[in-house]
This record gives C-alpha cells, structure tokens and sequence, in this order.
C-alpha cells in the first residue's frame, strides 16, 4: 500500500517509511512521524516535531459517557430517585407555619457553604439572617428567609430579593443597606426609602439543590431543574414559569424537595410544597398544579399559611405517597372536594399573624356527610338570622315605647303648667 506524500511537489522520491506511535494521556494523543527517503547512493531521515492532538470529539464524548454511566446507578440508588428511602414518609403535615418568604439572590448552589447563612466567606447572607433574627419579634408576619441562585445578566442576580406572596422584587441589596431593609420592608410593611420594588410575574418554582447541606439534594436538584425547563420550553412557558435553585429548605429526606408559587384555582397566590418529586412527576406538576391551580395529592408536603399540626390533619385525605388508590379512582369527586376545601381554607384565613376564620369548619374530620354538614351549617345560619330578627324587634320596641313615655310625660306637664296658670287667674 502506497501514502501519497505530505509534500508531492517538493519531494518526488518515494516514502519508504512512516512510523506512528500514538501514546494516549489523560484524553491527548501523542504521534511523532518519523520518515526516511533513500536514493540508490545515499540515504536521509528526516524527524517531525511531536504533535499533541487532542482526541477526536466522538471519542471523549463517549468516554465521558461510559464513565457517567458506571456511576450513575450506584449515586441513585444511594442519593438519587432510586433509594430506597423513597415514598417511606408521608408528606403532609411537614412543613412549618409561616406567611411570607422572602428569597435572597446570591451566587450559585456549587458555591453555597454548608450553612450559607451562617458562613464568614458570605457576609450578604449571612447579615441578613442576623438582622431578621435580631428583629423577630418587631416582625409581626412570620417570615422564613432561603437563599437561591443569583446569575448577573439573569432575571435574578446577586443581592436581588424575592418577596412571596407579595410577588415583589427589590434589586441590588448590599451588605450595608440590610438593616434599613430589614427595618423598612420587613418590620414596617411599607417601601424601602432606598430602593424600587419591582413586581414579579408568572409562576416561580425553587428547587433545593443545596448540595453541600445534603448529597441527596444536591444529586436530585439539578436533574429537576433540568427536567422543568425543558418541559416548560416544550410548553412554550420559558416566560411564565421560572425555576431556580434554592438552599436548604427542610427535610433532606424527601429530596427531590420543591416549592411552587403560583395562583391557585381560586386565583389567590401561595406556596405549596412538594417531596419525592421525580422527573416523572414535572410535567404533572406543570400541566395541572401550574396550569390548572390543582395540588398533586400525593407529592404535597404543605404550604404557605398552613400550620404542621394543620397539615398533618389533612394528612388522611392524602393519596399514599408516589402511589395511585384506587379509593381515590372510585370517589374522584370526594377527594377533589377534601382538596378543594383545603385550597378555599389557604385562601380566606391568610389573615395577619396566621388568623383564621375558617379553620376549624374546613379541617374537621367525622363530621359526617357532606349532605348534614350542609343542613346544619343552615340550621345554624337560620338560627343566627332568627335571634338578629329578634333583637332587632326588640330594639324597636323599646325605641317606641321610650317615645310613647315620653309623650306622655310631656302631655301631663303641660296639663300640670296650664292648670297652675288657671289657678293663679282664678
């Protein structure tokens, strides 16, 4: 077999030999050519440089593949969708009380320290959670702080805060201006002097991708973050669903953990949160808890406004946890209505500091059918509007007899001074 020459038109003589050797290092390829011509009197060789090449583009794509895939199995069956701690707790009830979120932009979950808002390297997070805690009890609406990723030239970028259900962003927080922030936004409810609030639209979803806190998350987080904004894109809904990474929000266990902040079905903003979400489980999540205003019974841990101890009362009313009942299958519409109530109780009993007008009429449980609750809760209105006629008569007619004595009392007056007077001019 004959190899045209590099050079044809300067070196016409025939290659007698072209040696390779290629020694492969750490994804290099090391080739040195070596060639000698001849002629019939005399003999020349002549050495190439070494050339450092690289490896074809196919050839380390699938070595890095090869290598992913002997590791993947082994970190999902210990951290991942796959372990076996999966589904073993149930989720409603696990999320503590609170009535605002507030989310502080900064760096990016690979960054994050174990306790980013304890950490000295991170002086933003850190001061915030000091000042909040400092003015706990200034702040009458309980208040829970998370860090998420903050990407300059992004939506949200280092020092932006995120302020829910308020759907509010303020741009640019530094280290010195916590305090008036604090003070201003948190404590007082009201602008901040040094700053302009900007309001926030669509549906937002955080996903714990806090590695560094818990492996579990941080293998979980990623492959869910992923997964929503492919499907969001394929949804056409890259400008109203907006996901981001967020820190530590409680309960590594139940990883992949998640809140999302949209409109319910009612149309009132709030928080629900989810475990045990797998990438299966994202275009459930967008096409009917996004789309629709509809919780995902057996994923939901709990949600803004709604105390543990709440929760856990609407825990029976829950589907086992990543599993489909078939109780659920024969009564649809009895389920729907328990979810329902709930949603309606989320929605009229986020009063300040967690009152609640509602609370006992929407969780109670053994009460009955739907159908007696009905007639009672009539019977009661009934009576209520019975006893308000009553007063009301009442009132009346103590306001005309009133009148009626006073008249009266009038007239014998008059008749007493006209008779005084007839007995003087008699």
């Amino acid at each position: 077999m004959r190899i045209a020459h590099p050079y044809p038109y300067r070196h016409h003589r025939p290659l007698s030999s072209l040696i390779i050797l290629i020694v492969t290092q750490r994804n290099f390829s090391l080739i040195s050519l070596s060639t000698s011509t001849s002629t019939s009197t005399s003999s020349t060789f002549t050495r190439r440089p070494l050339l450092l090449l690289p490896p074809p583009r196919s050839q380390r794509t699938l070595t890095m593949a090869s290598e992913d895939l002997s590791t993947l199995p082994a970190e999902d069956e210990k951290y991942g969708f796959q372990r076996s701690e999966m589904y073993e707790t149930k989720l409603a009830g696990t999320v503590d009380a609170y009535d605002r979120h507030v989310f502080l932009c900064y760096k990016t979950p690979e960054a994050w320290p174990s306790r980013v808002e304890g950490s000295e390297s991170d002086p933003l997070p850190k001061f915030f959670a000091s000042a909040l805690k400092a003015r706990k009890n200034d702040i009458a609406v309980k208040t829970k702080l998370t860090v998420c990723e903050g990407r300059e030239g992004t939506e949200f970028s280092d020092g932006d805060v995120l302020i829910f259900p308020q759907m509010i962003k303020y741009r640019g927080l530094k280290e010195s201006d916590v305090d008036s922030f604090v003070d201003d936004v948190l404590v007082n409810n009201k602008p901040w002097a040094s700053g302009v609030h900007e309001a926030l639209t669509g549906s937002h979803v955080f996903v714990c991708a806090h590695g560094s806190r818990d492996r579990r998350c941080g293998v979980c987080g990623p492959v869910l973050i992923d997964k929503f904004r492919e499907e969001a894109e394929l949804r056409g809904l890259t400008n109203q669903v907006f996901v981001s990474p967020c820190s530590h929000i409680g309960g590594h266990k139940y990883a992949g953990n998640l809140i999302i902040y949209s409109p319910g079905s009612d149309g009132i903003l709030t928080g629900h949160w989810y475990g045990y979400v797998t990438p299966d489980d994202v275009p459930e999540l967008l096409d009917q808890h996004i789309g629709k205003g509809e919780i995902i019974e057996r994923l939901w841990r709990g949600q803004m406004g709604v105390s543990s101890e709440e929760g856990e009362k609407v825990n029976d009313q829950k589907l086992p946890n990543g599993e489909d009942n078939k109780k659920s299958e024969e009564k649809p519409q009895e389920n729907g209505n328990q979810i329902q109530n709930n949603e309606n109780f989320s929605g009229c009993c986020q009063g300040a500091n967690g009152f609640t007008c509602c609370k006992d009429a929407s969780l109670e449980q053994n009460s009955g059918s739907e159908e007696k609750k009905l007639k009672e809760t009539t019977e009661a209105c009934g009576k209520k509007d019975a006893l308000g006629r009553l007063s009301s008569l009442i009132g009346k007619w103590e306001q005309s007899d009133v009148l009626a004595a006073a008249a009266v009392v009038g007239a014998v007056a008059t008749v007493a001074v006209a008779y005084s007077f007839y007995r003087r001019s008699g």
